[in-house]
């Protein structure tokens, strides 16, 4: 007689330092792309969930913001929604670098796991880029810092070991139901997926000043003429001189960003887009509350 295992359900948060891979992990984990990447730190700025389900099991990843230390209001928005996770879910990924040493932002984050009363995994990603007989005495140091229900080293990029952190996170969580119908990948609004695939393309296409300074609104989506989806999109900086750079000589820089986004948005929707952009200066959004109320940042 053949005995079905219980179906098993539950929220996974993702935490760590900026850069160190969390968005690769989370894309890789659910099979395609919902986190924007970019080897800019702090690129994730608002919460994310990912929804990955199989016949055993349905686990909502939860990707946060890296927590770094705020110089601004945007920035203590962002590290508040990371730590908010901390309490809402059923285990912590707690996502370090295997190649860069254990520093004082990795032991800000213990501080406040060992407060959160949840399991932790301890998860080292870019074990592809470390010599393997160096792995082992790292993690014989790593497990006396906290508790850990289980340490997994792995690589997001490449998907070594991201299989087995996915059988064992299955094992934490507790028997429950589906939260989320089959085929639901991610629970953000359409219109936040297409403003971060544009952003995605102007942390890739600049450098310096101005990826930092950046949010994209999109601001209507309708079908035009023959099936082509029309999107209008807004890219918000901070000062003249950053408007100048994104706009480029001739346009051309602004050309760039959109038909990149284009190609990867008509990709994500399987339909033909044409895609407006335009660029405005908002001083200082990134210290005003208000300014960010309105362009869609608030404390989850």
């Amino acid at each position: 007689m053949n005995h079905t295992p219980e179906h098993r359900s539950g929220f996974v948060t993702i935490i760590g330092r900026p850069n160190v891979g969390k968005s690769t992990l989370l894309n890789n984990l659910v099979g395609q792309k919902v986190a924007i990447i970019s080897d800019k730190p702090q690129t994730t700025r608002h919460r994310i969930r990912a929804v990955l389900t199989r016949d055993d099991a349905q686990i909502v990843f939860v990707d946060t913001p890296g927590i770094h230390k705020p110089k601004h209001r945007l920035g203590r928005l962002m590290v508040d929604t990371a730590l908010g996770t901390l309490q809402d879910v059923d285990l912590i990924l707690f996502l370090i670098e295997a190649h860069r040493k254990f520093g004082s932002g990795d032991e800000f984050i213990l501080q406040r796991l060992a407060e959160a009363r949840t399991p932790v995994f301890l998860v080292i990603n870019k074990v592809d880029l470390v010599a393997k007989p160096k792995l082992l005495p790292l993690i014989d140091e790593l497990r006396s810092k906290l508790d850990f229900v289980e340490i997994v080293p792995l690589s997001a990029r490449t998907g070594e070991n991201v299989d087995r952190l996915l059988d064992l996170v299955v094992r934490y969580l507790p028997v429950g139901p589906r939260y989320y119908p089959e085929g639901t990948v991610s629970d953000q609004p359409e219109a936040l997926i297409l403003a971060e695939l544009v952003r995605e393309k102007v942390l890739h296409l600049t450098s310096q000043e101005v990826p930092h300074s950046v949010v994209v609104v999109v601001d209507e989506v309708f079908p035009g003429h023959k099936g082509v989806t029309v999107i209008r999109a807004t890219i918000f900086v901070e000062r003249d001189s950053q408007k100048a750079i994104l706009i480029g000589e001739g346009g051309r820089m602004l050309k760039n960003i959109g038909r990149l986004a284009r190609e990867e948005i008509e990709h994500l929707l399987g339909a033909r887009v044409y895609l407006e952009l335009w660029v405005k200066v908002k001083s200082k959004w990134r210290q005003d509350e208000r300014q960010l109320h309105r362009l869609g940042f608030r404390k989850e």
